[in-house]
């Protein structure tokens, strides 16, 4: 069971806090700063990589991430100097996929040139709409125009380009949703994140909601609706879903997400990050402290993590279950068997195929579209005894 990430992989993720503004409906661990020490900053990511790469050393790298916040917004020296340190602390595959998460509002061709300059390779663009009043609705900065110029910038840097849009957004109708994702899928794109907007409490739009005042949202059939006929669009135009939420052409898909979703190894550097790591005969919950100013101090003191957390057998198999029935390729169920040392309950098993929930084939386990619009609830019948 020690060695069991490596049917997922091994990647690093790396949280960079930062934006230029908080949107309404994300609960990410992002703040709003004028004044950054990028030097500082540089010289914690250096220290804290020197420490996960002892730990994990002669492992094979095959994905980095720059997630945040609005990666974008780093200096792309840092940048720099931080794939330099990736690349000198482990082994990588020949093609290691390298992302950075951009806003168009912070996009601007020589700094992209830059980030392609330092090693990025692929970008991963947050859009989110495709019309100048939803994107202010949405908190967002950039207008439908600048979030096309920027794509076009990206297009013309890298060879892979993939954005976010967020659908089931207020008032937004079955003939709004499908002209603007024809629209997005007719941008020469290869990769699709595509979310339905999730009301999170904590979050300026959670507020507005439990007060009453956030006002249109979609019921369930909408909801159902307008997840169906994302499928069926995505599907036409040669973007299947291939998790829950993203699609992509064959060969696009998101490497480093399929990390996770294959329950596989990645350490998390940064604030707030989280990491699953196997070492001494164990699988460990790693996560660093969330307040920038707190990681960074404590980082220059030894280390930017909270003490780690050893999971159970139980523990395991429930998050590989949780992450792996995203997927539409499925999960292995004897991989599923080995995490927690008892097979899936074969009557629960045959009710939910019954239903036509999910499905078994050739040994996995593969959620189906109606189960995908209930798959809280398919998860938990799996997981209650």
């Amino acid at each position: 069971m020690a060695e069991d990430w490596e049917a997922g992989g091994f990647g690093l993720y790396l949280h960079w806090p930062f934006c230029e503004a908080k949107c309404p409906y994300c609960d990410f661990n992002s703040h709003v700063s004028r004044q950054i020490d990028q030097a500082a900053w540089c010289e914690a990511y250096l220290k804290e990589l020197d420490r996960a790469a002892t730990e994990t050393s002669g492992r094979i790298l095959s994905s980095v991430f720059f997630g945040g916040g609005t990666p974008s917004l780093m200096a792309p020296e840092t940048v720099a100097r931080v794939i330099e340190k990736i690349r000198a602390s482990w082994p990588c595959i020949n093609d290691l996929e390298i992302t950075l998460e951009a806003n168009p509002s912070s996009v601007e061709a020589g700094r992209f040139q830059a980030f392609r300059d330092a090693g990025v390779n692929r970008i991963s663009m947050g859009i989110q709409a495709l019309n100048d009043s939803d994107l202010e609705k949405l908190g967002r900065l950039h207008t439908a125009q600048e979030a096309m110029a920027a794509f076009d910038i990206a297009r013309n840097c890298f060879d892979r380009v993939s954005f976010d849009l967020i659908y089931a957004r207020q008032g937004q109708s079955l003939a709004d949703w499908r002209a603007e994702l024809e629209r997005a899928l007719s941008m020469a794109v290869d990769h699709l994140s595509l979310y339905q907007l999730t009301i999170e409490q904590g979050t300026a739009f959670g507020d507005r909601y439990n007060a009453g005042k956030l006002r249109g949202l979609p019921d369930e059939d909408l909801s159902a609706d307008l997840f169906s006929l994302t499928q069926d669009i995505c599907d036409q135009h040669g973007l299947p879903a291939y998790e829950v939420s993203n699609h992509a052409r064959d060969g696009a898909q998101s490497r480093h997400n399929l990390i996770y979703w294959r329950y596989g190894d990645y350490v998390g550097i940064g604030p707030g990050a989280h990491g699953r790591l196997s070492l001494d005969g164990h699988r460990w919950a790693t996560e660093c402290y969330a307040n920038p100013a707190q990681w960074l101090d404590v980082t220059s003191k030894g280390s930017g993590e909270k003490p780690r957390t050893r999971l159970s057998s139980d523990d395991q198999a429930s998050e590989f279950l949780l992450m792996g029935l995203r997927l539409k390729e499925g999960l292995s169920m004897s991989r599923f068997t080995a995490l927690k040392g008892a097979p899936l309950p074969r009557q629960k098993l045959d009710d939910l195929e019954e239903l036509g929930l999910l499905t078994r084939e050739d040994g996995y386990l593969i959620i189906l579209n109606q189960g995908v619009m209930v798959l809280d609830a398919v998860i938990e019948a799996l997981l209650t005894d």
